[in-house]
């Protein structure tokens, strides 16, 4: 299939560790309300300031592209694994607009990220690469954002789907669906140590990888 069938692209990074419902349910919503066909699921490098994972990179490749099976236009995509040095995320939109460059890029973040964004690297430029797609998060709302993110809303916000499609990117739009799961894989990694059950909480292929691998035991 050519790429060009592709009317816009989304966008989920994340260590992935594991990939689990929270990431991949709101992915559907969001790939529902914009009409995207493809969704990327970019595992990240971890952070310095991050704890060294159970999982190794390779096993957070294997788990997202399991979880993206069986889905319609979802996809693992390596490129921040594969690139040395710090990962930013100006960088990694800069290398998919390479490849897609007669493509919109929807980049997806939830509430939590965007109270700082501002304090990203280049986030201006970021918005020069993209749409900023915004998914809920329990617990989080317009009440907590700063001064310069609320400056940073009324630049960039867009509130309906026709005013989005005129614009290349530079949007910030929340999704009007309930897109927030109260899942996280550190509660998740949790449940696994002290076996407890996860069914609900992930993919019925990447739990039998975790358990297959002895993962986060």
């Amino acid at each position: 299939m050519s790429n060009l069938t592709f009317k816009g692209i989304g966008i989920l990074g994340g260590t992935f560790d594991p990939i689990h419902f929270g990431h991949t349910e709101p992915a559907k919503v969001v790939a529902n309300y914009l009409s995207l066909n493809k969704i990327l699921f970019i595992p990240t490098n971890i952070p310095p300031h991050k704890t060294t994972p159970n999982s190794s990179a390779k096993q957070r490749v294997d788990m997202v592209t399991l979880a993206c099976k069986n889905e319609d236009g979802f996809y693992c995509d390596q490129r921040e694994l594969e690139r040395t040095g710090n990962s930013y995320t100006v960088d990694t939109l800069k290398s998919i607009k390479q490849n897609y460059p007669k493509h919109s890029l929807f980049f997806i973040i939830g509430f939590d990220s965007l109270l700082t964004f501002t304090r990203w690297h280049k986030h201006q430029e970021i918005l020069s690469l993209c749409h900023l797609v915004v998914n809920s998060r329990p617990n989080y709302q317009f009440s907590q954002l700063n001064k310069d993110t609320k400056d940073l809303l009324t630049k960039h916000q867009v509130n309906d789907l026709t005013t989005l499609n005129t614009q290349a990117h530079g949007g910030i739009i929340f999704v009007p669906k309930h897109t927030g799961y109260n899942i996280s894989s550190t509660q998740i990694r949790s449940k696994l140590t002290n076996n407890q059950a996860c069914q609900h909480l992930v993919n019925r292929d990447v739990l039998s990888f975790i358990n297959k691998n002895q993962l986060y035991r």
